[in-house]
Order: C-alpha cells, then structure tokens, then sequence
C-alpha cells in the first residue's frame, strides 16, 4: 500500500509540475512566469527572469536554486539528474543504470546564455556569465566568461 501511495503522490506532483511548465511558457512578460516556476518547488530570487523556452526539469524542480537579478535566456536546459555510468559495462542497457540527481545552484547576477545547458550538481558564481551554446559540467566561479563544451573560463572580471 505504501507503494501505491508513493506512485501515485509521484504521478501527481509530475502532473502538477507539467501544468506549471505550461502555464509559464505561455505566459508574457517573463515576470509572470516565475510564480509558476516557484509552484513547481524552485527556488528563485528576486528580480530573476526566465525565458519562455527555458527547460527545467521536471523530475526535481526543486533541487534548482537561482539566485537574484539572474537572466536565465531561451533555450537553456537546467538538468538535475543523470545515469549514473560507474556501474555501467559493454551489453548492458544504459536505462538500466540508475538515476543520480543533484542540485544546481546558480548565483546572484549571474546570466545563461542562450541554448547553454548546465549539468547536475553545478555550481555557478555570482555574476558569473556563461556563454550561448556552452555545457556546464563543472562549477563556475564569480565574475567570470564561460564558453564552450564543456564550459571553461576564458576571462574573469575584477570585483570593484
């Protein structure tokens, strides 16, 4: 019985986070958007924007933590789990491989560029800008540029 129960508040909260994601790409401007968002169980500051075509995932909204003043641009992926490949061998399906979820946070004044997709248990600093394209694998620190996949630092900012 406590198996049935498990599914179906799974089943339920998938429902409501799939509701919540459409409801937020349909809406303009962006700053209706974020109470969905939020609804989904984000974490998100004040100021933060989100485009419309931004994917979040849906298995675990809520390990995704977005900080102030941050512009999360279209196209972005935030992923919060992946297979796990440690156990992985030749003739074994991938599917077969359990999921690891970690969380991504992503600091104060920070900006995604455009189609850039950030991994699970990545940390990004604050004002920290990652560029269009870029896979984010690793943590980014402050007041930084990253390009590339997978994203790696090409200029850091002095703080004033």
């Amino acid at each position: 019985m406590a198996n049935n129960h498990r599914t179906v508040k799974n089943v339920t909260h998938g429902v409501w986070v799939r509701i919540c994601t459409a409801c937020a790409r349909h809406l303009f401007p962006a700053q209706l958007r974020m109470p969905f968002y939020k609804m989904m169980g984000m974490h998100i500051g004040e100021g933060t924007k989100i485009a419309a075509t931004v994917d979040v995932d849906q298995s675990a909204p809520e390990l995704i933590t977005i900080g102030k003043n941050v512009w999360v641009t279209r196209g972005v992926m935030l992923l919060c789990h992946q297979r796990d490949l440690s156990q992985y061998e030749v003739g074994k399906p991938v599917m077969d491989c359990d999921l690891v979820y970690k969380p991504i946070v992503i600091g104060d004044g920070a900006h995604l560029g455009i189609g850039s997709i950030i991994m699970p248990g990545v940390t990004i600093g604050e004002g920290a800008v990652i560029g269009a394209g870029s896979v984010v694998t690793r943590d980014i620190p402050p007041y930084c540029v990253a390009v590339g996949a997978p994203a790696k630092v090409i200029r850091n900012f002095d703080k004033q």
